[in-house]
């Protein structure tokens, strides 16, 4: 089938992004907020700890006056977010970028300021840069590439001018903390995790997409086809990647009808009925399917089947018949398990040329067969009423399947309405 995203998709997608990027707040927020409350704690219940890491005290609100913002500026952010989703609006791109810009930029606020308590050198040592790598981690779920090597980018260069402004480099420093090198090696290393992330990001993507094409190709089999389609087919369609043309070609087809149903249906609940069906159906249809074959229609207390279309088989009429006389098989241990359900069916067969192709409208399209060979199968499904008997093939199957001796009786050639001349008709055990 052509691949082509499904329409609306790109809308729900968008519509996912941003619930994502609700998420990513909501975390974001959460751990902010946490922060704020541990630095808090730490400053004003531990303050000899903090006066010995610190080289000197901090004051009460300097963890507030740092993080603060930023954890309010995510809680509004949230708030806002929220509403958008909720009224199903996307996010527009550039706030999206000034968003990573005013996050990314936390770590190296927290950077600057603990500069002014402790050295420098310690604080690149310190935890505030590994904030980095959770805005970076986070801007996976945003699934655009750039947004996330932008994130890197902020991070690389905003460290990158931290370490040039707090620090006294020399390119060929002895100490590894004073090299430029070393120092830019790090502001390196964010950079390459952005990418990474939007690499990542995309191809979380491309998955989706590759999910969303996968079941949007077997929604049109299924539309197509109908869902009594067995799985080992519908890969064989799918791997075809396109839609089954239009043409004449060799099918065999088979009609199968329970005799008596429509009688035998006004004496029971309707319920009853329609659950009779399914279970005898399910039945049929793994017959079928067991023989490379596909349930083109069901028509109220029977069905037509294809065998050799839409993907060719040059043993389709032996598959046809193996089929019927498995139904055969499958309705005498039916009968034996259910007496007070005991069905009689009929089934005809035919080999032949037909018309095959899709028709319908662009809203529902259905994959259909056309022609003599059609109504001939149909006429020879009827015809097992007039001859009490169960299964009926015409000679164009009994010359194409080798049928052992004594299990095909010939009929000679009969009347059929709608033919000129009789034609030829076996009865199968």
């Amino acid at each position: 089938m052509a691949e082509a995203l499904p329409e609306g998709y790109a809308k729900q997608l968008a519509r996912e992004i941003v619930r994502n990027e609700v998420e990513r707040v909501r975390v974001l927020a959460v751990v902010l907020v946490a922060l704020l409350a541990a630095t808090m704690g730490a400053v004003n219940l531990v303050p000899g700890f903090v006066e010995r890491m610190f080289q000197g005290s901090l004051e009460w609100w300097t963890p507030l006056a740092l993080i603060g913002p930023f954890a309010l500026y995510e809680l509004v952010v949230l708030y806002v977010l929220s509403r958008r989703a909720a009224a199903g609006r996307e996010f527009p791109r550039p706030a999206r970028f000034a968003n990573a810009l005013i996050e990314t930029s936390l770590p190296s606020v927290i950077i600057f300021e603990l500069s002014r308590h402790m050295a420098p050198e310690t604080v690149f040592g310190f935890w505030p840069p590994l904030l980095y790598f959770v805005f970076i981690l986070l801007s996976t779920l945003r699934l655009d590439f750039w947004l996330s090597a932008w994130t890197g980018l902020v991070a690389a260069v905003e460290q990158g001018l931290l370490v040039i402004w707090l620090l006294p480099l020399d390119l060929f420093s002895d100490e590894p903390q004073y090299s430029l090198m070393y120092n830019l090696s790090r502001s390196l290393v964010l950079l390459v995790g952005g990418i990474v992330a939007g690499i990542v990001a995309l191809s979380l993507r491309r998955q989706f997409d590759k999910a969303v094409l996968a079941g949007a190709a077997r929604d049109r089999v299924t539309n197509l086809f109908g869902q009594h389609v067995s799985p080992a087919v519908v890969e064989r369609l799918l791997a075809t990647q396109a839609e089954p043309p239009s043409e004449m070609r060799e099918v065999c087809v088979l009609f199968l009808d329970i005799r008596g149903f429509t009688a035998m249906s006004r004496q029971r609940p309707a319920a009853d009925t329609v659950a009779l069906l399914n279970d005898f159906f399910a039945r049929m249809i793994d017959i079928v399917d067991h023989h490379n074959g596909i349930i083109n229609k069901f028509l109220g207390d029977g069905f037509l089947a294809l065998f050799g279309a839409p993907l060719a088989d040059t043993r389709a009429a032996s598959n046809a018949l193996a089929a019927g006389r498995d139904m055969l098989a499958a309705v005498e241990r039916w009968n034996a398990e259910r007496p007070q359900w005991a069905l009689r069916i009929g089934i005809g067969i035919h080999l032949g040329e037909a018309v095959t192709g899709t028709v319908g409208s662009p809203q529902r399209k259905e994959y259909t067969v056309i022609g003599d060979t059609v109504n001939l199968a149909a006429r020879l499904e009827q015809l097992t009423k007039e001859t009490g008997s169960q299964l009926l093939v015409s000679s164009s199957v009994h010359s194409r399947v080798p049928i052992e001796a004594g299990a095909a009786t010939d009929l000679g050639p009969m009347a059929i309405r709608g033919y000129d001349e009789g034609i030829r008709v076996w009865r199968v055990a």
